[in-house]
């Protein structure tokens, strides 16, 4: 259920981004580049300039794996002299979805062959104790501003996704918040999220409208036909966002030749032209269902004994849990997309399991229950009374 306020999202977004200078000590804006970020770091930008707050911290945490129109934005973006741009270029692990073989990117690591050169004035060594993307914010938060209250502000919408549309309305965060992330309670350091209640048009009518600078990489998967609301920025062998694969050589063909030599399985996926990994429409007509045909793919494609074992416990979970779940084939379709694309962080299985369809099945069942319940109570009480109970069929 939406409520609808007085104010556009702008204007809301601005008051919020006010709050948060007013309950903390610094405010750093974690930037990827990408649209919502853009809209982010402007905003902001304008709020630290009212309070005279300038400069605005800039963290980037660059991947290595990213579009070089992105790297070209956040160069251009560094220029800026009311921002103090943090430009992490350091050794961390990502997870490589195009491949069920090499199972990570080590980005920068010594001795390797990267993507491209370090910037010179970028941040090099890892002294965090810690080399996972997600992990790394609070790490970093921890060593570089230690006992400061410290509030990050990201481009994280609810529209994105259900998960993230439950995440960001469901639990209060900070005081009445609910927009936002605990990094660490005990230090005052979170994540929030401003524009969590934008649709995409909102965030491409106040780019245009304030005629503010953005990376140009949309403007190629405009005229490429991707839809504007699929449109995404993020390093490119992601689980979510490898689709980016199938064009990336006509767009930046340096990019999409050093990304074949730097990870094993791009090229292969970049040259399908097509959703490898989606389950098929119809049933191999080898399998007599939907669960034995999953069960045929966990074993023969999921090469490593480790990812079986993820992939099998998670997959029974699942069964038992869902076990009345009325369309069983579509539960088993998504579960062999997952095999396929080797998603054993189960990314897309619980974007699955949070939609509203979902909850509201959950919602039935819980209400199914309770008056199950109560019908056998009411039949107990009736028998131990000697009464005849009357009941009707549900």
């Amino acid at each position: 259920m939406k409520f609808f306020l007085d104010q556009t999202v702008h204007e809301a977004a601005l008051d919020r981004i006010r709050y948060l200078y007013s309950q903390f000590d610094d405010v750093i804006v974690s930037f990827s580049g990408g649209k919502d970020s853009t809209v982010t770091l402007n905003l902001t930008l304008q709020v630290a300039r009212e309070l005279n707050r300038l400069p605005l911290k800039v963290v980037f945490l660059d991947q290595e794996a990213e579009w070089q129109s992105v790297v070209d934005y956040v160069r251009s973006v560094g220029t800026n002299p009311d921002i103090d741009l943090w430009w992490f270029q350091i050794p961390l692990r990502l997870f490589n979805s195009a491949s069920s073989d090499t199972d990570w990117l080590n980005c920068w690591a010594e001795g390797e062959e990267w993507i491209r050169p370090q910037e010179p004035n970028s941040i090099k060594v890892n002294r965090y104790n810690c080399d996972r993307f997600k992990e790394l914010f609070k790490r970093i938060s921890l060593v570089e501003w230690g006992d400061k209250r410290v509030a990050w502000v990201a481009g994280v919408r609810c529209e994105e996704s259900p998960a993230r549309a439950m995440a960001l309305t469901t639990a209060v965060t900070y005081k009445h918040i609910t927009w936002g992330q605990i990094l660490d309670k005990s230090k005052s350091h979170y994540t929030f999220y401003p524009l969590y209640d934008w649709s995409y048009t909102d965030i491409w009518k106040a780019i245009h409208a304030n005629g503010w600078e953005y990376c140009k990489i949309y403007d190629e998967q405009y005229r490429y036909g991707i839809k504007i609301n699929q449109m995404r920025v993020s390093n490119l062998h992601h689980e979510t966002s490898f689709v980016s694969l199938y064009y990336l050589q006509e767009i930046e063909k340096h990019t999409w030749e050093a990304l074949c030599r730097r990870l094993p399985g791009i090229n292969t996926l970049g040259q399908l032209k097509t959703d490898a990994y989606a389950c098929p429409k119809t049933l191999p007509y080898m399998f007599k269902d939907w669960r034995e045909y999953r069960d045929h793919l966990l074993k023969h494609i999921c090469i490593h004994p480790e990812h079986q074992a993820k992939f099998r416990h998670y997959f029974e979970q699942m069964d038992e849990k869902l076990l009345l779940f009325p369309d069983k084939e579509e539960m088993y379709r998504v579960q062999i997309k997952a095999v396929l694309s080797n998603d054993y962080h189960f990314t897309q299985l619980d974007n699955w399991k949070t939609r509203p369809q979902m909850a509201d099945w959950r919602n039935w069942m819980k209400g199914k229950t309770h008056r199950n319940n109560a019908k056998n109570k009411y039949i107990q009480l009736s028998i131990q009374q000697g009464i005849q109970p009357v009941t009707a069929a549900e």
